[in-house]
């Protein structure tokens, strides 16, 4: 069904969803609610649109450069999409996965081989991995898609908004994009345009102009995503392709990603010989016959292989092929000013030792 008209007959209820979303973040703020302080910096990476603008690739960038600066970064996620159900869920202690993608969520599995020596963690109250990811040693925590999650309390919120939707029709669900009201974004401590291109970057421009307007003194980042390489695999093994190679090769795309435009658009960017596409639901559950199925139509459009992203290819990678699947792989991009921005403020905040430097 169309989301405009979904959200058309929403939009009677859009005011007393606000409204109690506001009374929520009220009574977090004067503490009628709880919120738990951990002894270590708390980054939180979020947004407050539905649907995805790009936190997953966000949240690895800034793992590798707290990495960089000999930092022990640890990652607190909900793990929306897997099975698992523990008050605390270990994905990955820091060296391998220890959890299939259909119990982590796929994101948290995608984190957790992604990056080496940084613990990924699962759970629906976050106070209990966050917890967990101190006793593994880890001295400053990455809160994915935590905005909304008042419960655990942070030191730096980054705000996210794809420069391609923005704030969508700026109605709160389930009249719109919104998950709160825009006056949420008062909490935020900078602010991220991602996605954002020479296509986008004059409309991303004119929306920067209006948050410096309206929430002044705080910086607004943006961030590019930019195609690395091509996985090929062969026993489980991902070996990068460079994009050339893959360019004689008829290939049927699928993805199960919120903005599946994002995909095809990079792929047809790289020139490859794409027969078809099929788009599945946001955190798709694979199975052998879903999968099955997408070989049929791929070879009935003339597809010698597959691709798709690396946030599926983590749950399809463990069911049977009967033809090749790559994948893409993405990272994110952003100026030296976003860096030098986290590392100051988390070098400025302050603990009861002293600091967390």
């Amino acid at each position: 069904m169309n989301r405009d008209f979904l959200y058309a007959l929403g939009r009677p209820l859009s005011p007393l969803y606000s409204l109690l979303m506001g009374w929520r973040a009220s009574l977090y703020r004067t503490g009628l609610l709880p919120s738990v302080r951990l002894q270590i910096p708390v980054i939180s990476v979020g947004n407050l649109t539905m649907g995805g603008t790009g936190k997953t690739p966000l949240v690895q960038y800034i793992a590798r450069m707290l990495q960089r600066q000999g930092r022990r970064p640890a990652i607190v996620s909900r793990g929306y999409g897997g099975t698992a159900r523990g008050q605390c869920n270990l994905v990955s202690a820091g060296d391998s996965p220890l959890m299939p993608a259909m119990e982590a969520g796929d994101e948290p599995r995608l984190l957790a081989e992604n990056l080496p020596g940084v613990p990924v963690l699962t759970g629906r109250a976050r106070k209990f991995p966050a917890r967990r990811a101190v006793e593994l040693g880890a001295d400053v925590l990455l809160l994915d898609d935590g905005f909304q999650h008042l419960a655990l309390k942070r030191d730096i919120n980054l705000v996210l908004f794809h420069a391609d939707t923005l704030a969508g029709n700026s109605r709160v669900f389930p009249g719109g994009d919104l998950r709160e009201p825009a006056a949420a974004l008062s909490r935020a401590d900078a602010f991220i345009l991602t996605g954002t291109c020479d296509r986008n970057r004059e409309r991303a421009d004119r929306f920067a102009v209006l948050l410096a307007m309206r929430f002044p003194g705080r910086p607004i980042f943006r961030a590019g995503y930019e195609p690395v390489s091509i996985l090929t695999y062969e026993d489980g093994i991902g070996t990068a392709c460079a994009f050339e190679a893959m360019r004689a090769i008829p290939l049927f795309a699928f993805a199960g990603i919120a903005r599946p435009e994002t995909f095809t658009r990079t792929l047809h960017e790289l020139n490859l010989d794409i027969v078809d596409y099929q788009f599945l639901p946001d955190h798709a559950a694979y199975r052998q016959p879903l999968l099955a199925e997408i070989f049929d139509q791929a070879r009935q459009k003339g597809a010698a292989a597959c691709i798709t992203t690396e946030k599926d290819m983590v749950k399809v990678r463990g069911l049977n092929w009967s033809m090749p699947v790559h994948s893409l792989q993405m990272e994110a991009r952003l100026g030296e000013d976003f860096q030098d921005f986290l590392i100051t403020r988390l070098k400025s905040l302050p603990a009861a030792g002293g600091s967390y430097q």
